[in-house]
């Protein structure tokens, strides 16, 4: 039981957000005690990713706000008088201005419940359908959700990506219970084939059906096949976070798509963006001078360095004036600015936007033509499998589990314990504490900034193209000057973020005011907000906007960058590690994560690759027990399955992708 907890442990961690699981992860590997616990009743924190009635349940959390009554102070006669506490919160303060709007019909949708994944297809009798929907019932969670212990230690099977898309789609029931677990292998198999002849029934009826509109109620239903992250993120693939990724070998917990397109927004159109050299080349949209002038500067930026007479005298300008400087069309200063480095028009120094374009540039062609990759099922995967690999290596998890207070050596100054709302008091020698567990007393001095969000379900992509399955990433420049500029990410249901035939649409921006009030004006733009009226009439040649179905806007706290003595009286053995930043990568997080630990621990290396079994040496006679599945993908490479050599867009990033 959680309330029956080891009472001394090297490390406790506070937070299942991304940079407290890979503290957790590269302590446990180092051979350290850790307990991790969250008070939630997911991973993640504000990185986690929800299915839509997890959201519409996250969503009415964060609307009511109640406030919690007076908890029973038992727990202070814990406390010594050699002792003092630091009291920590009670819930969450970091979600505001929550708001969602329904735009797709609402009619039949009030006693409509999520369902399993195999839609209603008119090919079915009733009984045919209920009788899928009962078998996928009773198929197990392939990954960190389901696998990940709430209390102890487990070990885990290697079978943790699934390429049957109806299986998968199951993996976020986060209320599945310990019957279902047990009935996973005996009716995987058989589920599997099933729902891949599904697969291929509602492809072919779809493709001899118009396509009908989509309703409230479909979404409802449909809502295990949504996996939509609170935070909107990318991986670059030369980033810090794939290289630890690869080199720490958690990779293999996860499976990744390349974003395939990147898009611009200019005078009230989108259009594709060229950014390697085949796309300079083949863009129609460029005329061969401007072609030229693109290679041109491209080729100066991945070596900048080397010419710095060539931007001395502009060191001191906003990146966006060092590029009027130079021989660039303004179509092309834009994607450049906008689409290629980035990068804020008025706070961008040229050193930053010459850094981030030779960046973006490094990161063309490792896994794709583009520099970006997207986790399947959502970012929320990531900090999971960072927590799967501490528990693997005996991390005890527990999820539901709040702590009341720190408990400080008056003498030291050092956090020496904790207490937990069980009043069990928890010895450890390091605490890492998520910002968001800090009480107001503690961040009085503490000055957040806020990102506004907002997610969007929609019926089309913003720029409609022969495929349907596009992952694509947007920046709208700001209208007026102060404005922040809106970067949109669109997911196709290919990403298993979205059912089909719509797409899941990711807005983000810093806060002006009420993220509504920030983003909906740039929605209305790109989006058309009445799903009811037709779109327009074809006389005019083209299709109307794409039609929002629903969306949700909030307002989420940032932490990052702020320093450790603004935070009242901070013991020097606690490390408080920020929530998600507005940058589009990870690397902050990262960063954050790897000083942490080096702080902690400076003669251990950070999330060092897992032992290959072939090196260890066993006592006893010679031979070696069964493979325990450590072994790294630089030595063994499993051989894919058909389907996916078939899908050239998904990959599993690993050692093998780093040799070009």
């Amino acid at each position: 039981m959680a309330d029956n907890l080891p009472s001394e442990f090297d490390v406790v961690v506070i937070g299942t957000g991304l940079p407290e699981s890979i503290i957790a992860s590269a302590c446990s590997r180092s051979g350290q005690r850790v307990l991790h616990v969250d008070s939630r009743n997911y991973y993640g924190g504000n990185w986690a990713s929800f299915s839509f009635s997890g959201l519409l349940s996250w969503i009415k959390e964060n609307q009511e706000k109640t406030d919690i009554g007076e908890d029973s102070e038992d727990w202070r006669k814990l406390i010594l008088e050699t002792e003092e506490a630091i009291s920590l919160n009670k819930k969450d303060n970091t979600i505001q201005h929550v708001e969602d709007v329904c735009y797709a019909s609402q009619e039949l949708a009030e006693d409509v419940k999520e369902a399993g994944a195999l839609p209603k297809l008119p090919a079915f009798e009733a009984s045919d359908t209920s009788e899928a929907a009962q078998e996928s019932e009773k198929e197990c969670l392939p990954v960190e959700s389901q696998s990940l212990g709430t209390e102890s230690c487990e070990t885990y099977p290697e079978s943790v990506t699934c390429n049957d898309l109806e299986s998968t789609t199951e993996r976020k029931d986060a209320e599945m219970t310990s019957e279902r677990e047990h009935l996973c292998d005996a009716t995987f198999d058989q589920s599997a084939l099933e729902t891949g002849k599904a697969e291929n029934v509602s492809t072919a009826e779809a493709a001899a059906l118009e396509p009908k509109k989509i309703t409230y109620a479909q979404i409802v239903k449909e809502g295990r096949r949504f996996n939509i992250d609170l935070v909107s993120k990318l991986l670059y693939s030369r980033g810090l976070l794939i290289d630890l990724l690869t080199k720490s070998n958690v990779s293999r917990y996860a499976e990744f798509k390349n974003v395939t397109r990147i898009l611009a927004f200019q005078e009230g159109r989108v259009e594709q963006v060229p950014c390697s050299r085949a796309d300079v080349f083949n863009s129609k949209k460029l005329t061969m001078v401007e072609k030229r002038m693109l290679m041109k500067f491209l080729t100066f930026c991945l070596e900048y360095e080397q010419h710095p007479d060539e931007y001395q005298d502009y060191k001191e300008c906003t990146f966006s004036e060092y590029l009027k400087t130079q021989k660039l069309t303004a179509n092309l200063q834009h994607f450049i600015l906008h689409s290629i480095a980035m990068v804020s028009e008025a706070d961008s120094d040229t050193i930053d936007g010459l850094k981030a374009t030779k960046h973006f540039l490094q990161c063309l062609g490792r896994y794709g033509n583009t520099p970006f990759l997207f986790p399947l099922y959502g970012q929320g995967e990531i900090p999971q499998c960072f927590c799967r690999m501490c528990a693997v290596f005996g991390g005890i998890y527990c999820l539901r589990h709040s702590v009341q207070c720190l408990v400080v050596d008056k003498e030291s100054g050092r956090c020496k314990a904790l207490i937990d709302h069980f009043g069990q008091r928890i010895s450890a020698n390091y605490f890492v504490v998520e910002d968001s567990y800090l009480s107001e007393k503690t961040c009085t001095n503490v000055c957040y900034r806020q990102i506004s969000r907002a997610v969007l379900i929609t019926d089309q992509s913003v720029l409609k193209t022969d495929s349907d399955q596009q992952i694509s990433i947007l920046t709208v420049p700001p209208v007026e000057q102060g404005q922040p500029a809106v970067r949109i990410i669109e997911l196709c249901s290919s990403t298993m973020t979205c059912m089909r035939n719509t797409y899941l649409v990711h807005f983000t921006c810093s806060s002006t005011k009420t993220a509504k009030e920030d983003l909906e004006p740039v929605v209305q733009k790109l989006f058309s907000l009445n799903a009811e009226t037709e779109r327009e009439s074809e006389n005019g040649g083209e299709l109307g906007k794409p039609r929002v179905l629903w969306a949700v806007y909030f307002n989420m706290r940032d932490s990052s960058g702020i320093d450790r003595n603004s935070y009242d009286c901070l013991p020097s053995n606690v490390y408080v590690c920020s929530g998600p930043d507005y940058a589009l990568g990870n690397d902050y997080a990262v960063k954050q994560a790897e000083t942490f630990f080096q702080e902690m621990f400076p003669k251990e290396e950070f999330c060092p690759p897992p032992p290959n079994p072939e090196d260890i040496i066993y006592d006893g006679d010679g031979t070696q027990p069964e493979d325990p599945g450590f072994s790294s993908s630089s030595n063994t490479k499993t051989e894919p399955s058909p389907k996916e050599s078939s899908d050239g867009d998904s990959c599993k990033v690993s050692e093998e992708h780093h040799e070009e």
